[in-house]
């Protein structure tokens, strides 16, 4: 059976819109959980005075989980029923959530964080979902969507963050994530259907076959290390925004770095147009485009330390750019194996997020010794290096093009 086939019945277009509007409120939730921390470094710090020194680990050990839940959990999706899956972890989460909530030191928080990292994957249990959902004239258009609920979910989660940690503490940040995925459960129990497995592989051959997917196509490396960098490059911004923000000429708090996350919603917005442009053009051209938006941002965020009208610039062209290489690469990654979609977007995302804890701990090094200029450095070499990627790459991607 066709993964197009898999569902159990073909929803009606009203009814699929109200599935797609579910998936992609599903991808938001789940991701925006890595990134709730963001914005709190400095009241870790502050809570943790003892343990300042190892404050960055916690947003770096999300990222690497959310990696590691990408290669252990996301591949399921083509063995079991993603509603059980995404329930199942849902589950999971909301303990994590209450741990890392209640968390005594730096030390269970940082333990804590790494489970929600690992479980937050019912993001990209939700993708996949869509693209079974759609029918094949509509499919694009299905990823599409929920995509841009994920891209929501992870910039507006640091908004979000910051004004509860503002007015309430920010352990009340975890706490009321608790509340929204319970909320949310009580819509998928009643809304979302089952799915059919689309393979009958053991757990071990299935982890196995991505290695394969891996050497078979070419353009998947190339897609995955150009999204490292450039995820490498995002997250080593945002992982300090905070501390920039925090001392002078600033002094703000964490609600501030949590707006910015409305600034880079322009991004998430533009990510349905780079993907229509990407069917008129070609993927290749759209990504070229982006990682030059990322280079020229860093060159922004170096001349604007202490100019909140540079980083406000800085953060939209960010956004815009490392969102419209997001889905110029996994429109190319999802035509080279449309049987195997689970797994080779996980072997796509867990190189994208294992960049994502890179750029986290390497802003973190960057940042304590040489400030913002060594940060912004820091991330236009990442740009620089998913360019002579994507470059080099070429000629042996054509038929992902």
């Amino acid at each position: 059976m066709s993964t197009s086939d898999s569902s159990a019945t073909e929803p009606s277009p009203t009814s699929l819109r109200g599935l797609l509007l579910l998936l992609a409120t599903i991808a938001g939730f789940g991701a925006a959980n890595i990134y709730y921390n963001q914005p709190l470094l400095d009241d870790f710090r502050q809570s943790f005075p003892h343990s300042a020194s190892w404050i960055g680990a916690v947003p770096a050990v999300t990222q690497l989980g959310y990696a590691l839940g990408m290669l252990l959990l996301a591949p399921l999706g083509d063995r079991f029923d993603r509603r059980f899956l995404i329930l199942l972890q849902t589950a999971g989460m909301c303990v994590s959530l209450f741990i890392a909530g209640t968390a005594p030191s730096l030390a269970v928080l940082i333990a804590a964080s790494l489970a929600i990292g690992v479980l937050a994957t019912i993001a990209q249990q939700a993708v996949p979902f869509a693209a079974e959902l759609a029918p094949p004239s509509a499919r694009g258009h299905a990823v599409g969507m929920v995509m841009s609920g994920l891209l929501l979910g992870i910039l507006l989660a640091r908004t979000a963050a910051g004004f509860i940690a503002e007015y309430f503490g920010w352990r009340a940040v975890f706490f009321a994530s608790i509340a929204a995925l319970l909320g949310l459960s009580v819509v998928i129990v009643m809304r979302l259907p089952h799915s059919k497995p689309t393979s009958t592989l053991g757990y071990g051959k299935l982890l196995a076959s991505m290695w394969h997917l891996s050497v078979e196509h070419r353009g998947l490396r190339e897609a995955s290390l150009t999204g490292a960098a450039l995820f490498g490059a995002f997250s080593i911004f945002w992982s300090v925004l905070s501390l920039l923000l925090a001392g002078p000429p600033f002094h703000l708090g964490p609600q501030a770095a949590g707006l910015f996350g409305i600034v880079g919603a322009a991004g998430a917005l533009a990510a349905p147009l780079a993907g229509k442009f990407s069917d008129r053009r070609g993927p290749r051209s759209i990504i070229t485009f982006a990682i030059g938006l990322v280079a020229v941002s860093f060159v922004i965020f170096g001349v604007s330390g202490a100019s909140m009208t540079g980083l406000v610039v800085g953060v939209i062209v960010l956004d815009i750019g490392v969102q419209a290489a997001q889905i110029s690469n996994q429109s190319r990654i999802y035509a080279l194996s449309p049987e195997a979609r689970s797994r080779v977007n996980t072997v796509y995302m867990v190189c994208y997020f294992i960049g994502g804890s890179a750029g986290s701990a390497i802003g973190a090094l960057a940042w304590q010794a040489f400030g913002w200029i060594g940060v912004s450095v820091a991330g236009f070499l990442c740009a620089t290096l998913a360019a002579w990627n994507h470059l080099h790459g070429r000629p042996a991607a054509v038929s992902a093009t």
